[in-house]
Formats: structure tokens, C-alpha cells, sequence
């Protein structure tokens, strides 16, 4: 599968994700090893409560289906503390596991290659890996570009 244009320094197509464990909206800890054996998209985004944000998430809570039947977990990933975005899951209805990366700030996004050092928080970056962990398509698109559902769409149909 052919990779998505990714920032520089943003993982590929063929690189290891590499592993990282963080709290869910109730404190409780993920950990992307112990989902080994199933495909997982980690989507990073900006900020809770933000109209991007906001809108993208809506959308794939909408279409989660689409992830469901490819067998894919998902897990949405911010900078963003714990309790913001338990307020913002509640709120929204997000059938799927926000994950705080709060502290330390942005390391995770920052392995992934999805920070933004300027300005501190984690960019618009969706990584689709396989069953061993193994990224598989990949997309950081640039502040204030929202990404396409239809772009999630094609990876699912490949995996």
C-alpha cells in the first residue's frame, strides 16, 4: 500500500508504530501493545472542542461502522487533558477511545511525528496499523486542513 503524504519526520508506510501507553477519558491506561493481532488507526488531532477537531471526529463517530466492520480500533489521540476530553466524549457521544497525551506533553505525537514544536499541540495525523504494529497508510496534513473521510476509506479497503 502506497503511503498518504506525510509531514517530514512523520512515520511511513513500513515503519514499526512505536509503542506508547496513555489514559482513556476514565484515567484508565491503553496500552497499543496489548492490541496487538488487530488493526488500529491512531488519529491525532489538534484540540478538544474545536470546530475541526470537532468535525472530524464527528464524522468518523458517524461512520465508525466502517472501521468496526475492517475489524480497525480506533483511538484519537491529543494533547489535551484527561478531563477535557472526558467533557468533550460526553458531550459529543465518541464511541471510540480518546487518549490524553497531556504529560509528558506531546510525546507521543512527537514519536509518531504528528507534533507541532511551534505551538504545542499534536497535528492533524492518522496512522493505520496492521495486526503487528506495522503502519500501513499514513497522513499529517498541515494546520487548518481538515482530513477526508474517503482517504480512510481506501486504507480500510487494503487491509
Amino acid at each position: 500500500m502506497t503511503a498518504a503524504p506525510t509531514a517530514g519526520g512523520a512515520l511511513r508506510a513500513g515503519d514499526p508504530a512505536p509503542d506508547f501507553t496513555l489514559p482513556d477519558t476514565h484515567g484508565t491506561p491503553v496500552h497499543l501493545a496489548d492490541l496487538r493481532g488487530e488493526p488500529v488507526l491512531v488519529v491525532f488531532y489538534p484540540f478538544a472542542f474545536s470546530g475541526i477537531c470537532t468535525s472530524e471526529l464527528c464524522e468518523l463517530r458517524d461512520n465508525i461502522e466502517d472501521f468496526e466492520t475492517a475489524g480497525v480500533r480506533l483511538l484519537a489521540v491529543s494533547t489535551d487533558a484527561v478531563f477535557s476530553l472526558k467533557a468533550w466524549q460526553e458531550q459529543e457521544g465518541f464511541g471510540f477511545d480518546l487518549l490524553s497525551d497531556f504529560w509528558p506533553h506531546g510525546e507521543v505525537a512527537r514519536a509518531f511525528g504528528a507534533f507541532d514544536e511551534s505551538s504545542g499541540h499534536a497535528l492533524r495525523g492518522s496512522f493505520l496499523l496492521d495486526g503487528d504494529g506495522i503502519v500501513r497508510w499514513a497522513v499529517v496534513n498541515p494546520r487548518g486542513q481538515r482530513r477526508d473521510l474517503d482517504g480512510y476509506r481506501e486504507a480500510l479497503a487494503e487491509i
